[in-house]
């Protein structure tokens, strides 16, 4: 039985990672260099699900106190005062601009979560060779790609409070411990999405036809 799946590997092609480059080398298990940039060539990034899963994990327990802990520390006169994320949400809520609280709220605790289901969810199905849905998860990764660098918003907002109010002795406004692991959320599940290869996904559909021969 075959799956119809065509893979560069069992055309005998490698592309470069650094210049996208599609080669045919003599040997596809030792492609060698590229011809154009000089860059190794390799069939998959070097422990790739390994590196993925280290990275992920460590973003799913940055994730806990990048929620948990407060983002800014705002302190006056009269009082202190300390906001988390979902706070900021409330407050924001509560003073009618509901569109900027979901603005916050999908791009600062929805997508990062969704990103970290969605990578797991991409490593679980190519550690289990599954071969459904091929086209579908390489759209999932690109997506998780593309919307990474986009998930800064807390960060970006915290900078720009933190630099603009400054009168002290009157008023001040420090980041607080959450701006880091949140900070850390974001390019854990960059580099993430980066060392994971998305070639595995359509390896599946080699290694069950190689069975069904």
């Amino acid at each position: 039985m075959k799956t119809g799946a065509i893979t560069g590997i069992k055309m005998g092609y490698v592309s470069c990672e650094a210049c996208g480059l599609l080669t045919r080398p003599d040997d596809v298990h030792k492609p060698g260099y590229c011809p154009r940039c000089g860059e190794e060539l390799s069939l998959r990034r070097h422990n790739s699900i390994q590196r993925t899963w280290a990275l992920l994990i460590a973003a799913a327990i940055c994730y806990i106190p990048a929620n948990l802990l407060p983002v800014m520390n705002t302190n006056t006169l009269t009082y202190a005062e300390k906001d988390t994320i979902m706070s900021g949400v409330v407050l924001l809520y509560k003073t009618g601009s509901w569109h900027l609280a979901l603005i916050v709220l999908i791009a600062s605790v929805m997508i990062p979560l969704a990103k970290i289901i969605a990578i797991a969810y991409l490593l679980i199905t190519v550690q289990r060779g599954s071969i459904e849905g091929m086209q579908e998860r390489t759209r999932l990764y690109r997506l998780v790609e593309l919307i990474g660098r986009w998930s800064m918003l807390d960060v970006f907002v915290v900078t720009f409070v933190v630099a603009l109010v400054q009168l002290q002795p009157l008023m001040s406004v420090q980041p607080g411990a959450g701006i880091l692991f949140f900070a850390s959320v974001v390019v854990l599940t960059m580099l993430a999405a980066e060392t994971f290869d998305p070639r595995l996904i359509w390896d599946s559909s080699n290694n069950k036809e190689n069975q069904n021969d």
